[in-house]
């Protein structure tokens, strides 16, 4: 069992009855495409009445900690929780005081970050019951256009073509942690500590162990069955256990804001190529609405703007600059750029952690894979790792087996295997491909830009994977 003292009030009761409910509260969400296989080596089970008692009681006495209490954290929390699991959420940043009767409306109308969440990571919040909270915020992606500066080459996606509802959708980042920490503060299968900084992690046959401070209380210690480090790229938990990462600096940083153009956007996403790098302007939400209405017009559009490490500063203090140059590289694609808030540079460097299982440690989230912006794979790849492994932990708690089992712990690790290397060199492959300045090699991206637009089934194998719906 996890001990220590929480920072938070006391739950509700953590015995069969709140784990049951949370079990199965939330599955009566249906998702809007196909059901998606999980990996073949996540073994599938029929639960008979005598393990349905052992279920009840595993719940009770295994347990989950997190430590990293970020967007992935926080939805790791919840699939665990839906599957009847409880855990305790480590964060080492104290939380916002937030209510659910708080004005939801969007206070900062061009000063938020923004995230793409393909079809898949939709579902998996389907799944939980959280979608319906997160939807008013969320503007849909019907088509992706797809250019580069300066040339001939072009592409575009679809929705009709390809028979979905959408792409995916858009969704400010402070509106999806918003939801995120409200869903769990409220979950009574998941204990809240924030403020909390790992000093040690230590691990036994039985059990894996965190050691941390908080405030003026020295040294707590929390004990669990599996612990689970979702806490970013520069990972404490990872570096005390000593993992190794391979890390590549693309000497670039990405320039990430909102933007205001006077032409609607449509539901459409540009990804623009330029010899500086990709570049980005997804659809969002009008500030008054869902902006999936179809007499709204929304204006409102997030940028992700790549330049060479060292250029970032010139575009962060000068909106006329960054405004002018969005305009050059986009021209009038997304018509004439107005306004520009406040943005945010970041160093993109991909991080891959050389193990992603270490005996009852799991590492998980930017921690395990931070990659490039690009084609906005990221999070929605986090989101199918904690997706799986959430399902693999509810498999063992169905047969009343050790959720921290090493051998079943490494399973996932190779389970994962195949959709993080796919992500990962799709990623550097757009990346180099196109920032390579040879005029061989611009010849034929653009050339091959016109054949995925033209040549049958190819559109739709890379929509697939795109919308994560192929893992």
């Amino acid at each position: 069992m996890i001990r220590g003292k929480s920072r938070t009030a006391p739950k509700a009761s953590r015995g069969i009855q709140a784990a049951t409910a949370a079990s199965h509260s939330q599955n009566d969400q249906p998702l809007q495409a196909a059901q998606i296989s999980e990996p073949t080596n996540v073994a599938s089970h029929t639960i008979t009445s005598e393990e349905q008692t052992t279920h009840k009681q595993a719940i009770t006495e295994q347990t989950v900690l997190i430590v990293g209490g970020g967007h992935v954290g926080l939805s790791f929390a919840l699939l665990l929780a839906n599957q009847g699991i409880a855990s305790t959420l480590l964060e080492k940043n104290t939380y916002p005081k937030i209510s659910p009767k708080d004005d939801a409306q969007r206070t900062h109308y061009l000063d938020s970050r923004n995230t793409a969440l393909s079809r898949r990571t939709v579902q998996i919040y389907q799944e939980i019951g959280l979608w319906d909270e997160l939807q008013s915020h969320a503007c849909r992606i019907d088509a992706v256009q797809i250019s580069e500066q300066g040339s001939f080459g072009a592409a575009q996606l679809k929705k009709e073509e390809e028979k979905v509802e959408s792409f995916g959708q858009v969704m400010e980042n402070a509106w999806l942690g918003r939801k995120l920490l409200l869903a769990v503060q409220q979950n009574p299968l998941i204990t809240l500590i924030d403020g909390a900084s790992v000093t040690e992690v230590t691990q036994s046959d039985s059990s894996a162990s965190i050691i941390y401070d908080i405030d003026a209380a020295k040294q707590q210690t929390l004990s669990a069955d599996v612990v689970v480090a979702c806490d970013g790229r520069d990972s404490t938990v990872r570096n005390l256990l000593n993992i190794g990462t391979k890390d590549y600096d693309y000497g670039q940083s990405a320039i990430v804001g909102v933007v205001q153009t006077d032409k609607p956007h449509e539901h459409v996403a540009i990804e623009r190529f330029s010899p500086a790098g990709p570049l980005a302007v997804l659809p969002l939400t009008d500030a008054d609405g869902d902006g999936n209405n179809p007499i709204q017009a929304g204006y409102r559009r997030s940028v992700v703007w790549v330049c060479k490490s060292g250029e970032e500063q010139q575009y962060l203090d000068d909106d006329a600059l960054f405004l002018a140059t969005l305009q050059q590289a986009f021209g009038q694609r997304a018509g004439r750029f107005v306004k520009a808030g406040r943005r945010g540079a970041y160093p993109l460097t991909r991080v891959l952690a050389k193990q992603q299982v270490d005996g009852r440690v799991v590492i998980m989230g930017n921690a395990a894979h931070t990659l490039h912006p690009v084609a906005g794979q990221g999070f929605n790849l986090c989101m199918r790792d904690a997706h799986v492994l959430a399902k693999m932990l509810a498999n063992q708690v169905l047969r009343g087996e050790d959720i921290g089992d090493a051998q079943m712990l490494k399973k996932y690790e190779q389970a994962r295997q195949t959709d993080q290397k796919r992500v990962i060199r799709f990623c550097d492959a757009v990346v180099h491909g196109f920032t390579h300045p040879n005029p061989a090699v611009k010849l034929a991206r653009n050339v091959a830009l016109l054949a995925f637009d033209k040549l049958p089934h190819v559109k739709p194998l890379v929509a697939t994977y795109a919308m994560g719906l192929k893992s």
